[in-house]
């Protein structure tokens, strides 16, 4: 058969790549194995502005806030489904440090700090409270599942393992198995960093893991951040709890140790019962510059890329899928900073 894209991949930059390609008319086909552990399943798929210890703006806030929020809901009309809704993080710092991080946000050009107006009876907390908003939480298992129920109507998608053993590059287009294409783009997280045209990009894989539990007392109308941990609402009333960043692990299994640390966290801190029902991990693959890989390799013209996002998959993805799709039928840049061309020289060696 013949196409114009091969897009590798179902995960949210898999999803909203094909997404776009779709409101624009274009003719693609998805490959995908539907894997239960892939990261965009497993992450809380909160949209926040703040990030890391020192709490600084994420890169691209003030456009990505407006600009995810109008995504998912456009994708949430085709998909049939309510995917984002707006909430606020109550968040406690665990030490004097961190409690001098939120202090110093507060009164900031945009700042998204404020000292929260509420008392939180259901924890105990040493310092302040504090409010983050707005930040968006997505609902990210309908996302996947009702796109991928979407593709296979629409006879978009093959379910199956991508075999990089099969592709076959020409300048003009691609060969996979009995798929004609014109361009490939890969979108399967760490496995496309094993292929020998994408192996030098300065990538790094971290690990996630993320404690499920079931916190009946606690008001869902709050996201809660208590040190270094998040507790996001979850499907069927639970709670999601985590994450960590692992650079260094021996596997993607979940672990002891990360589930005796996180639920150590909690009791801590938590007054009301709660009762660990779950535990989950994932492997994402991310850039050291902290900035995805968007568009064609510089010296495959018929191959490209929508990669690591990192912990940002839920903002970025829909930006940059955006950008890459107007960039593949318009021509228009894609930004500098995430243009994977910008690894020309690197990307030449492929030993």
């Amino acid at each position: 058969m013949k196409t114009d894209y091969l897009v590798v991949g179902q995960g949210i930059c898999g999803t909203f790549l094909s997404w776009y390609l779709e409101q624009g008319k274009q003719d693609f086909l998805v490959i995908d194995n539907a894997l239960p552990s892939t990261p965009s399943k497993v992450a809380s798929g909160v949209i926040n502005p703040i990030t890391g210890r020192i709490l600084a703006t994420t890169w691209l806030a003030e456009t990505l806030l407006p600009f995810t929020w109008n995504a998912y809901e456009q994708l949430g009309i085709t998909i049939g489904a309510d995917i984002i809704k707006e909430y606020e993080i109550i968040s406690f710092p665990s030490t004097q440090q961190m409690k001098e991080a939120h202090e110093k946000r507060i009164g900031e050009y945009n700042s998204y700090i404020q000292p929260a107006l509420n008392n939180y009876p259901s924890f105990n907390y040493l310092y302040n409270s504090y409010s983050i908003s707005p930040v968006w939480l997505v609902d990210l298992h309908p996302i996947l599942n009702n796109w991928r129920n979407f593709l296979q109507s629409a006879n978009k998608l093959t379910e199956t393992f991508f075999d990089v053993n099969e592709l076959k590059i020409e300048p003009d287009c691609i060969q996979y198995k009995d798929i004609t294409a014109k361009k490939i783009i890969f979108c399967n997280g760490t496995e496309a960093f094993s292929y020998s045209f994408w192996k030098n990009l300065p990538y790094a894989d971290n690990k996630g893991e993320a404690l499920i539990a079931d916190v009946p007392e606690l008001s869902r109308d709050h996201i809660y951040k208590i040190g270094s941990l998040v507790m996001v609402p979850w499907y069927n009333n639970q709670w999601w709890i985590g994450s960590s960043y692992e650079r260094e692990f021996e596997s993607a299994a979940p672990t002891d140790a990360f589930r005796k640390y996180a639920e150590n966290q909690v009791a801590g801190c938590l007054r009301v019962p709660f009762k660990i029902t779950g535990h989950l991990a994932g492997i994402r693959p991310a850039n050291m510059e902290r900035r995805p890989f968007v568009g064609l390799h510089p010296h495959y013209p018929s191959v490209g890329i929508l990669n690591g996002m990192g912990t940002k998959g839920c903002s970025l993805a829909p930006y940059f899928a955006n950008q890459f799709v107007k960039y593949l039928v318009k021509a228009e840049p894609i930004d500098p900073l995430a243009d994977v061309g910008r690894f020309s020289k690197v990307l030449k060696r492929e030993t």
